[in-house]
């Protein structure tokens, strides 16, 4: 049994087709079309092509960032697609492929985070979450070996967790949020701060910026890191001490088994998860009296959200035929 991914990003769509037991048996990608109704007819050219190349497919998954309405076929906001307020996604590409196939829609994190549960370093695990720290800071929330979205289906936005009160305002209009300070943005911000109040320090970070301040970006602070500059390492420090008190306050109210941390900003390594598991115990209740979740980093790759995504339309397939 075929099921197809659709994989739904800023600059680009990434679809790919996977057997009953997670194995891509065939990938194709494109830029990401500008509009709403170019994007449907993208997802739908793709499922043709599949179908044409390897006969029926059962289900379609999308995954996209944006909330996800519980009926998981709804676009409620995206900040990416400004047609996607209310839009019911699925049913219009469900009308293109004349309702050959139901389609389901989810939110990136969550599919990642369940592709990570299924074939990646969650594999095996009972209660996982997994944040991906990127640009932003997104999360997915496995319970007893189910996705839990939450009654509305808003469940695991842990990226706005009010953390600081009144500290930097979020793009959600809210300040304060934990993606301010656990995400790509996050560590320039920290390291062009770092530099201002400490340019005697700064010396590495200037001269990979330029000596501009504001250039300053995100593998600069890596690589300054990497060669054991103080102020990358500072940056690295800050932003692992937030993951590691979000981690606390998870597992505070879950008690998760399991944390999975991905997301680009993970590539370096102990930079970030040594400070952040450090932290996670430093900030944990009762953390001498407990069993402490264990902090791992993701395995499946740039193919978790499709992997993810396509289970889960597969599943919904199987769910109903099994019902």
């Amino acid at each position: 049994m075929y099921s197809l991914g659709i994989d739904i990003g800023g600059t680009k769509i990434a679809a790919g087709v996977f057997d009953e037991n997670h194995k891509l048996v065939k990938r194709t990608q494109v830029p990401t079309p500008q509009t709403a109704t170019a994007i449907n007819a993208q997802i739908a050219s793709m499922y043709r092509e599949a179908v044409e190349e390897l006969g029926k497919i059962e289900a379609i998954g999308i995954s996209a960032a944006g909330n996800v309405a519980a009926d998981r076929r709804t676009m409620t906001f995206s900040a990416n697609i400004p047609a996607w307020i209310d839009y019911p996604l699925a049913d219009h590409i469900e009308e293109l492929i004349d309702h050959e196939v139901p389609v389901i829609v989810e939110n990136d994190a969550n599919s990642a985070g369940w592709g990570e549960y299924i074939v990646g370093a969650g594999k095996g695990t009972k209660n996982m979450v997994m944040l991906t720290v990127g640009t932003g800071l997104g999360g997915a929330i496995i319970i007893n070996g189910q996705l839990f979205r939450g009654s509305f289906g808003m469940a695991a936005e842990v990226g706005h967790l009010p953390m600081v009160p009144d500290g930097e305002t979020c793009g959600c209009g809210l300040r304060g949020c934990a993606e301010k300070y656990i995400s790509g943005t996050a560590l320039e911000r920290f390291a062009r701060s770092a530099v201002r109040r400490r340019p005697q320090k700064g010396a590495r970070l200037l001269e990979l910026s330029g000596g501009d301040i504001d250039a300053i970006r995100g593998e600069m602070v890596s690589q300054a890191a990497k060669e054991g500059d103080e102020l990358g390492l500072y940056a690295f420090n800050k932003i692992g001490e937030w993951l590691g008190r979000s981690m606390a306050a998870i597992a505070t109210v879950l008690d998760p088994d399991t944390f999975i941390i991905g997301g680009g900003v993970v590539a370096v390594g102990d930079l970030l998860m040594k400070p952040a598991e450090y932290n996670f115990v430093r900030f944990l209740q009762a953390a001498a009296y407990r069993p402490h979740a264990q902090v791992l980093v993701a395995t499946a790759g740039n193919d978790a959200g499709m992997i993810g995504v396509a289970d889960l339309a597969l599943q919904e397939v199987l769910n109903k035929q099994n019902a």
